[in-house]
Parts: C-alpha cells; sequence; structure tokens
C-alpha cells in the first residue's frame, strides 16, 4: 500500500493539502473546520455552472435532466419564491413530496435564496403533516399529488401557499400548478447567506412525544458533506498501490451515484444527492425502491457507487435477477442507518466482484457524518462503525461526563462543526443533548478501541430502527392507548435479518373488550405513518413485566419474543 489511512488523511489536512482544517468560532466556541469549505449552499449550487451545461446530471428513471435543465428549474423557483410568495431569508419554505428531480431543484432554490428548507417525510399521513406545519410555519409548500391529496384538509386552515409537482387535473384554490408559473428563462435573485445561517430542517423521531425539527446551518451541512470527500479521498490514497508495487488498472467509469433512500432522509441528502451536486457526479433516481429496477440501472448507467440502508444491500443479493446482471461498474456498496450483520459484510465482499463493502454510523443531528468502515478494515472488523477524520471529535463518556479509559463502554458522543445547531422550538430538548462542553449526546452505548474504531453496543434511546425509519415507541404506544380496548401497551424492537429490527406491541386489553391484530394495526395506520404499524402484535391476559420503578422491563419482552415464548 502507499501508505496508511491515518497518513493519508494526515497528508490532507496540512497546509495545503486541499482539506486543511483551520480553528474558527462557531456558536461561541473554537471549532475545527475545512478552510475551503464553500461558504454556503448557494456558492455550493453555484459549482454546477461550470460543468457542461449539456451533460446529464440527473437520471430520473428513463428522464434525463442535463445541467443546464436543473439549473433553469432552480433559477425558475427561486424567482417564484421570492417573486410571487415574498419569501425572504429565514422564511421556512416545505418540501413534500416522493424523489423527483424537482425535489432537488426545490431544495436548491430554497437554500440558495436564504430560507430554510423543510424536508417533510413523504410517508406521513395528513395527521402527521398537519403537525410538521405547524411546528415549523411554512409560508409555502412544494407537493406532488400524493401528498397534495393529503394536504387538502388542511390548506384553509394553515392558509398555505402550495406549488403542486407533476400533477394533472383541476387544483384546489390557493394552489400553483409548478409547470404553469414558473419562469424558467429567471435570473437566481441576489440574496446574501451567512454560513452559520439555518438552511434545512429534517424531523426525526425523539424519544417522546412528536418527531422533532432537526435545524442545521449552512456550515454544518457542508462540514459533513466536506469530511465524506475527505474521508473519501484518505481511503483512495491508502488503498493507492505503493511504490514498489504494479499500477493499479483505471476504474473503467466516472463516478455516479444510485439514490435509493427518500431525499428526506440524511442519508440521501447528504452523502448522496449533496455528494454528487461537491464532485458533479451523475445522479440516478429510482421512483421507488424496486432491486430488480435497482440492478438494470447500475448495470445500464453503469453506477459506481450504491449508498442506501442494509437491508437494501440484502434485496440486491437475494434479487433473482442478481446474477444476471452486470454489477461490475460498482466500487461501493453500503450505506448506514442501521447495522449491517457480518453475514451481510461478508456476502457484500465476495459477491460483487469491484464493490466493496461501507458502511457509515451518522445521524440526523451530525448531517449524516460520523465514522466510517470500509474495504479491508470493514472486513477485518465487521461489527465496528468505523472511524473519522479530525474535523470531527469522538469520545465515550460516563453517566458524570468524564472520558472513560480506551475499550471500556460508556455514552458515544460527538462534537464538530457538522452538528446541527438546535431543534426547532424545543430549547429543553436542545440543551439536555449537548453538555457543557459542546459534546453532542448520541444516545448510543459503545466503546473506542485503540486504533479509534467505534462499536456501538446497545442503545440507550427508546428507539427502533427498522430498515433505516426511526421510530420512537413512546409515539407508537401514545397512539395504542388512544384505543379505547387497550388498557396497557409496550412497543419495542425484535431482530429481523433483512429490516434489522421490526416493530411489536405487546398489548393488554380491557377486560371485558375485544381487540384483534387487524384492528389495532388499523387503528395505528390511521394516525401514524405505515412504517410506524406494529408487524408483531401480541395480547397477553397478564400485566406487562415491570422492573422496581414500575417501569415495563420491555427487554425482557423482546428476550421473549426471541426466545419464542410470545
Amino acid at each position: 500500500m502507499g501508505m496508511s489511512f491515518d497518513s493519508a488523511v494526515a497528508e490532507l489536512i496540512k497546509p495545503g493539502g486541499g482539506f486543511t482544517i483551520v480553528e474558527t468560532e462557531v456558536a461561541g466556541r473554537s471549532t475545527k473546520v475545512f478552510e475551503n469549505t464553500p461558504p454556503s449552499f448557494r456558492a455550493l449550487w453555484d459549482l454546477l455552472r461550470f460543468k457542461d451545461p449539456d451533460e446529464v446530471f440527473i437520471v430520473f428513471e428513463d428522464e434525463e435532466w442535463t445541467f443546464a435543465r436543473l439549473l433553469a428549474e432552480i433559477d425558475g423557483i427561486a424567482a417564484l419564491l421570492v417573486g410571487r410568495y415574498g419569501v425572504q431569508p429565514g422564511d421556512r419554505v416545505g418540501i413534500a413530496m416522493r424523489n423527483y428531480p424537482e425535489w432537488v431543484a426545490a431544495f436548491a432554490a430554497i437554500t440558495s435564496v436564504g430560507a430554510i428548507a423543510v424536508c417533510f417525510n413523504a410517508w406521513w399521513t395528513t395527521e402527521e403533516l398537519d403537525y410538521g406545519l405547524e411546528d415549523s410555519g411554512v409560508k409555502v409548500v412544494l407537493a406532488d399529488d400524493e401528498r397534495l391529496e393529503r394536504l387538502q384538509p388542511l390548506l384553509a386552515e394553515r392558509q398555505l401557499s402550495v406549488l403542486a409537482v407533476r400533477t394533472d387535473g383541476d387544483l384546489p384554490d390557493g394552489v400553483d400548478r409548478l409547470s404553469e408559473v414558473i419562469d424558467r428563462t429567471a435570473a437566481m435573485p441576489e440574496v446574501a447567506i451567512d454560513a452559520d445561517d439555518d438552511a434545512m430542517i429534517l424531523y426525526t423521531s425523539g424519544t417522546t412525544g412528536h418527531p422533532k425539527g432537526v435545524v442545521s446551518t449552512h456550515r454544518a451541512v457542508l462540514t459533513a458533506l466536506m469530511a465524506y470527500a475527505c474521508r473519501s479521498i484518505a481511503q483512495a490514497l491508502a488503498s493507492a498501490p505503493g511504490p514498489d508495487d504494479p499500477p493499479a488498472e483505471p476504474h473503467p467509469y466516472p463516478t455516479s451515484f444510485i439514490l435509493t433512500v427518500p431525499l428526506f432522509h440524511v442519508t440521501g441528502l447528504v452523502p448522496v444527492l449533496l455528494g454528487s451536486v461537491l464532485g458533479g457526479y451523475k445522479l440516478v433516481m429510482l421512483y421507488k425502491w424496486d432491486p430488480a429496477r435497482a440492478l438494470e440501472l447500475i448495470e445500464r448507467e453503469r453506477v459506481t457507487t450504491f449508498v442506501g440502508v442494509p437491508t437494501m444491500a440484502w434485496d440486491l443479493l437475494e434479487c433473482p435477477d442478481f446474477a444476471e446482471r452486470d454489477t461490475s461498474s460498482l466500487q461501493v456498496v453500503g450505506g448506514g442507518g442501521a447495522p449491517a450483520p457480518p453475514e451481510l459484510v461478508r456476502r457484500i465482499d465476495s459477491s460483487f466482484s469491484a464493490g466493496r463493502p461501507t458502511i457509515g454510523y451518522g445521524m440526523t443531528e451530525t448531517n449524516a457524518y460520523g465514522p466510517q468502515n470500509v474495504g479491508d478494515d470493514y472486513v477485518h472488523k465487521p461489527t465496528s462503525a468505523g472511524r473519522t477524520v479530525p474535523v470531527m471529535e469522538v469520545a465515550v463518556l460516563d453517566e458524570m461526563g468524564q472520558l472513560v479509559p480506551t475499550g471500556e463502554v460508556g455514552e458515544i458522543c460527538f462534537r464538530g462543526a457538522n452538528l446541527f445547531r438546535a431543534y426547532w422550538n424545543k430549547p429543553e430538548a436542545t440543551a439536555e443533548i449537548f453538555t457543557d462542553e459542546g459534546w453532542m449526546r448520541t444516545g448510543d452505548i459503545g466503546r473506542l478501541d485503540d486504533e479509534g474504531f467505534v462499536y456501538v453496543e446497545d442503545r440507550a434511546k427508546d428507539i427502533v430502527i427498522r430498515a433505516g425509519e426511526n421510530i420512537a415507541t413512546t409515539e407508537v404506544e401514545a397512539t395504542i392507548y388512544e384505543h379505547p380496548a387497550v388498557y396497557e401497551a409496550a412497543v419495542f424492537g425484535v431482530p429481523h435479518e433483512r429490516l434489522g429490527e421490526e416493530l411489536a406491541a405487546a398489548v393488554v386489553v380491557r377486560p371485558g373488550l375485544t381487540l384483534t391484530e387487524e384492528e389495532l394495526a388499523a387503528h395505528v395506520g390511521e394516525h401514524l405513518a405505515s412504517f410506524k404499524v406494529p408487524t408483531k402484535i401480541i395480547f397477553t391476559e397478564e400485566q406487562l413485566p415491570r422492573g422496581a420503578t414500575g417501569k415495563i422491563l420491555k427487554r425482557t419482552l423482546r428476550d421473549q419474543v426471541a426466545d419464542g415464548q410470545h
């Protein structure tokens, strides 16, 4: 090998190394940042203006969007927001749609005029969308036909301005069809943006109540993006042949990404979409996740980088078309959102001719960036989440907030310029997650080894991660308790080979009443997105197990399900 990973990072971050790290004040604290980080999203999107305008940037199913087409859409939407709807810096503008090229254009336009992009979960029901609209106070929403249908009951009460995307037929009052009001010859409005201005809000399931709006600044998101780029180049340098080795054959295809996860997820938004923007790489988009279609597009478009949740890698390998499709273009197969079983790591490494396994341990609150484990390191340490580049610090702290010795278990904490600024309208929750020294508590229990590799041992927070979707069990429990037949309930995760975890509920029915699995699932589905509906429901006549404090012992329930006792 040419050099070690640590040596490669040291070369990159030194003065003149391309990713020079300097100290600057962020939120009143001296913080490490990359010197050449773009100053704002507007500057990031402007990088596309230097590309060949006729080159294809986005492939959406069978549509092709050149750089020129996308930029015309971005500028047109930006001009509409400012000129037609009076959007000013700091205003919130919502996006409620599936992965369309217009999602990309909308996000770019919103962040380029200093507004805050509020990226609503496309799975949300009308009830959940209503909460998000009220919580964020959005001024305008760009929505596709499915989300528009869910928003329609809220339009009058919320006095929303809505731009409808890819819709046919009549529209409700107050809704404009984007294709009819956009001027694709309009210029991008001139707006001043500071690096520490708020740029976006993504909603994430917390341990209590409603989802929390995670607010990130331009600097935070772009620092995470630069950290990904630094990590990728360092890995390439460390994997390169040494001076005495024969030269490696150049990869025959240019770097490209396939987008398999929703853009309202931080994984799809930051490393995949924004990583493609930073590098000017082709981005291949699916209408919805379909492993056979994904394999077809990987072969047709010669995709080099597959980033998803572990379940998607399983789906590719298990797809009947896998052996028939040419996946030799893939160099990276991995992602994040949930731990990957070691067996999956081994299968990826042995099943793709050139694709190496990778995993990332990030959060919405870290703008996706965190420890990463790649290639040989991942094969040798398949249970580790990996390590970071020095712009982000990792520590393991005890209950008193003190560092624990290497190898000992505690709460994993992060610190760096890539961290979110605050939870929207939730100062107490914000204060709770940060220590006085600026460390962000992840809620995950783990350890560091002597090489700086992170191992996640358990989750302190009451969260279930199903196929990369965070589910707050308390939110589901609250909905279950609203059913008049429910006396007692507990929601928890149980292991699932493909999904990582599936959602289970243990329920005690009130005496004299009846309740079926189908009735309870339908009740939850009326109020919450479908991925939050428990797939395993256990009815019991006995009181649920409790500890000395009276708290329901979910670990005991989970173990009983795993042992087949329920």
